[in-house]
């Protein structure tokens, strides 16, 4: 029996062809519980705040969006830059095929609107969102809601999923097999919201990595995958 055993062969996985994978796999793994533990609202409304007023239920949504942008995607970017010592572009961080994904837009913003119109009649949904209360107390509000949620939930969910986890997997599995992993842990985090949201994640992560793929950017997945959750918000205050 070879010295070491298991250990040996997990070392030499590490250090090996695959060792970009191994991370990636480990890192979205962890960042993604810790996402669904520590950076809920429920974990901020129970460890953090330790009231349910409808000021700390808008502190919540914040803190949500922010723990987004620090686990999943500051951290997965930092370990791009570090580890890796990677470009930003290999990881969807850029322009890509701007003609496609600007005719990628031009189609999907209208598509996820009118996703979002019919879902805002479904009372699971009612119940769920907006998730921040303040998202409703007028057009100030809205937008300052519509900008977090945009700019470090959305921006941080893609990067880590299409760009992080997608791009960082696709040289040791294939660009396939990667869209596909990608859209099993992203769907993983959804359990518990509406089954339709759910099962529409599985739809959404293979579109958003197809995307990803084609686009070679995560932008286009930023923007319709906004589109879709902020249409939702604002169909529902405004309904």
């Amino acid at each position: 029996m070879t010295s070491g055993g298991p250990l040996l062969g997990v070392g030499a996985l590490v250090a090996g062809a695959n060792r970009k994978a191994t991370v990636v796999l480990l890192a979205a793994t962890v960042l993604g519980v810790l996402f669904r533990y520590v950076g809920s609202r429920e974990f901020y409304l129970a460890d953090l705040a330790g009231t349910q007023t409808r000021a700390a239920a808008a502190d919540a949504a914040m803190y949500h969006f922010a723990a987004a942008f620090v686990l999943l995607g500051a951290v997965p970017f930092a370990i791009t830059k570090i580890v890796f010592r990677a470009r930003a572009a290999e990881f969807g961080v850029c322009a890509g095929d701007g003609r496609l994904l600007l005719r990628a837009c031009a189609v999907l913003v209208p598509v996820m609107a009118l996703l979002s119109f019919g879902a805002s009649k479904q009372a699971p949904f009612q119940a769920e969102y907006p998730l921040s209360p303040a998202a409703a107390d007028g057009a100030g509000p809205f937008a300052l809601h519509a900008t977090a949620y945009l700019l470090l939930y959305y921006t941080a969910w893609e990067f880590c999923f299409r760009g992080f986890l997608q791009a960082g997997l696709a040289p040791s599995i294939g660009d396939w097999n990667a869209i596909l992993v990608q859209t099993s842990l992203s769907t993983a985090l959804h359990v518990g919201k509406p089954l339709g949201e759910t099962l529409g994640a599985v739809a959404g992560g293979i579109l958003w990595g197809v995307l990803a793929l084609r686009t070679r950017s995560i932008l286009a997945g930023i923007v319709t995958h906004a589109a879709l959750g902020i249409s939702l918000d604002l169909f529902l205050v405004s309904g």
